[in-house]
């Protein structure tokens, strides 16, 4: 059923006895065109993308869990394109054109809201590097606007600009950033997905690769064997551990990444508020409780929880721009495991075992990147090309040198 004001008005009227499932909840069938290992946002829009751009619809999508239960569901849910170098500025760009229109291509209301996001900067070598990157956003075709303190402050009046150790200077801002609901995201897409035919299986876990001379053709799963022209894997901080199972060893760490929720305030942050001498990024929700995140756990895990050392310091950057923070209490917390690659970008590619894709890698950027993803991997399997944005985000890159080092901050996932 197709959503809108008339169906609400309708239903409302009449009970809300009309209202069905978002999606099915099919048993898996033997053989598939495409399997997609991972029903994140990544895996549901390549799903959503490969039926309706590709009319590849015998596709199964297979999660261990259930749909949101990932990294869609655990983020700080902030979308933007301020990238600078040419392997990733377009690409994002893309995504953020994506999500402009997201909402329309599904059907699904996902609370898409463009406030904008600023980054502050605190020195003159800060500004004149945020310069250049605003620069690179305008060629690519992104908009970027460099603040002084002065537009900070009519932006942003609830930040601290008297803080001697970090002085407020200015920022870049991109007023098309913003935030969008996370879990809508998953929900969206497998509406969207599973309205053109798509199978997506919950509770399913893959535990193994069917090989045919050395030719990926299907998965062993917690609920059997399912068979497959192409499959195609997206399962984020996952991604070590479920690619082990096909032989394969990949330049990436997993690690935790928290993210915290406070009470509902009174507007107080008009969009994303990143602090440039800190890792600490803050948004406000629609129901009003600030949503904030930092570093990496600096250790390498599985789990979706982190430890008190990184909440401490992400709470240390908050209140170093915004020290009125500190009165409000903090309700809850998460973690979602980031695959964290060797130089901060991602990767979609086809591996060396021919029928058998990759996605993965995306460090702090797989959300906002979970359109232009499903639409490029899709293009991938469907036509066995890398789409125009997607050209650089090569498995071999290590190999070749050619890499695409986005923080420029070395070889170690810890420092990104």
């Amino acid at each position: 059923m197709r959503y809108s004001a008339f169906q609400v008005l309708k239903e409302g009227l009449t009970g809300n006895k009309g209202w069905k499932p978002a999606w099915r909840d099919p048993e898996p069938k033997k053989q598939y065109d495409v399997i997609i290992v991972g029903g994140g946002g990544h895996g549901l829009a390549t799903a959503h993308y490969l039926a309706k751009e590709h009319g590849i619809t015998n596709v199964a999508v297979l999660e261990k869990g259930w749909i949101g239960s990932g990294n869609v569901g655990r983020n700080t849910t902030i979308i933007r394109s301020n990238y600078m170098l040419p392997g990733n500025e377009p690409f994002y760009e893309l995504s953020l054109k994506l999500w402009e229109g997201l909402e329309q291509d599904f059907n699904y209301n996902a609370m898409v809201s463009q406030r904008g996001i600023v980054n502050l900067y605190h020195s003159d070598a800060q500004r004149d590097a945020f310069a250049r990157r605003g620069n690179s956003m305008r060629l690519a075709g992104a908009d970027s606007v460099l603040l002084d303190e002065d537009g900070i402050r009519n932006l942003c009046p609830d930040l601290d600009f008297t803080n001697a150790r970090f002085p407020i200077k200015g920022g870049l801002w991109q007023p098309r950033g913003g935030t969008v609901r996370h879990d809508a995201v998953a929900w969206g897409y497998a509406r969207g997905a599973d309205s053109r035919g798509v199978d997506i299986i919950q509770n399913c876990e893959v535990t193994g690769f069917t090989m045919d001379n050395g030719r990926c053709v299907g998965v062993d799963t917690n609920r059997g064997r399912i068979g497959a022209k192409k499959v195609a894997v997206c399962v984020a901080g996952s991604s070590g551990r479920v690619m082990s199972l096909a032989g394969m060893r990949l330049p990436i760490e997993s690690h935790v990444l928290q993210a915290f929720v406070s009470e509902g305030l009174k507007p107080t942050i008009p969009g994303v508020i990143t602090f440039g001498a800190g890792h600490f990024y803050i948004s406000q929700s629609d129901k009003g409780g600030l949503v904030f995140g930092g570093d990496i756990d600096g250790y390498n895990s599985y789990a979706q929880r982190g430890n008190l050392p990184v909440v401490e310091d992400v709470c240390e950057g908050g209140m170093a721009i915004m020290p009125k923070i500190g009165r409000a209490r903090l309700l809850r917390s998460w973690g979602g495991i980031m695959d964290m690659s060797m130089d901060g970008s991602p990767f979609i590619d086809k591996t060396e075992v021919p029928g058998l894709y990759f996605n993965g890698g995306w460090c702090y950027g797989g959300f906002k990147a979970t359109p232009a993803s499903g639409w490029c991997y899709a293009h991938l399997i469907a036509t066995d090309n890398h789409h125009d944005v997607a050209t650089e985000l090569l498995l071999n890159r290590f190999k070749t040198g050619a890499v695409v080092d986005e923080r420029g901050a070395g070889a170690q996932p810890n420092l990104h």
